[in-house]
């Protein structure tokens, strides 16, 4: 690892640790982790509650809040759609700077003029963010079960379950923190990258889990996969294998999402005819 590569490792480390980024980030995910079932219990108990009166409005809602009440694979999955969905988003606002924000400020043009290659700029950014999503998510996913076991009545969730719930879910989310990074760093344009991101995390997965229901191979749908396996209490190696392989597209689409933006930052150009510096 040369000089460059180094220095931009401490300075995307300093900018992501010591701005209180990463402090942030985990305790938001980990606040939802254990906040959604605790929530989903709530609002069983408040729908038991209230029982009389949607009785005289016609409703029969006993199944449903036995459904929400009973089995802590609800409360799993249901934070699996609140990391994908509120946790995400939060996520990508979070790394906005490192997502082509800091262009806006200087902080990376002058460094260009005197050398800094578009390599040592980009790669740490590929490494520390994308990971540390990844690495939060699962002890989420696990933060999670311990709290939907002690609020649930019954435990159906096992370990393997949880394990391959939190790497699909934290997949799919360094899936759409690339596309962040290489649409931000590419244009410059961090606040522009985080609406598009945002707004595709939510229609995609929708639109390509109707195109492709079995959302097995399907690496735009992977938190419904990861919903899915929760529910599966004995996964066969077969599945294990197919989720193995859509993983692996997953990871080929993001390597490719950064090979787009390292041809991105090396076809830019500096022009020093003006008073300032320019991209």
């Amino acid at each position: 690892m040369n000089i460059q590569t180094k220095a931009s490792f401490k300075k995307e480390y300093l900018a992501y640790f010591r701005t209180k980024r990463f402090m942030i980030i985990a305790l938001v995910m980990v606040g939802l982790a254990i906040f959604s079932p605790l929530l989903l219990t709530g609002m069983a108990a408040l729908m038991d509650m209230m029982s009389d009166l949607y009785d005289e409005l016609g409703m029969d809602v006993s199944e449903m809040t036995q459904i929400l009440g009973s089995n802590a694979s609800m409360g799993v999955s249901s934070t699996v759609s609140d990391l994908a969905g509120a946790g995400l988003i939060v996520v990508i606002i979070l790394i906005n700077r490192a997502a082509g924000g800091e262009q806006k400020k200087r902080a990376v043009i002058i460094p260009k003029s005197a050398g800094l290659r578009s390599f040592p700029y980009l790669f740490p950014k590929y490494i520390i963010y994308p990971l540390s999503i990844f690495f939060l998510s699962v002890i989420g996913m696990f933060a999670s079960w311990g709290a939907s076991a002690l609020v649930f009545d019954i435990n159906d969730v096992v370990f393997s379950s949880v394990l391959l719930a939190g790497i699909l879910t934290g997949t799919h989310m360094m899936f759409y923190v690339c596309f962040h990074l290489t649409l931000g760093t590419a244009t410059g344009k961090a606040g522009m990258s985080a609406a598009v991101c945002i707004a595709a995390s939510i229609l995609l997965s929708n639109v390509f889990a109707i195109m492709l229901p079995e959302y097995m191979f399907n690496p735009f749908a992977l938190n419904f996969l990861a919903q899915n396996i929760v529910h599966n209490t004995a996964v066969t190696s077969a599945e294990v294998t197919d989720i193995l392989i859509t993983i692996a597209f997953a990871l080929g689409i993001m390597i490719v999402t950064y090979l787009i933006a390292l041809f991105a930052q090396n076809a830019r150009t500096i022009d020093n005819s003006g008073n300032e510096l320019e991209l």
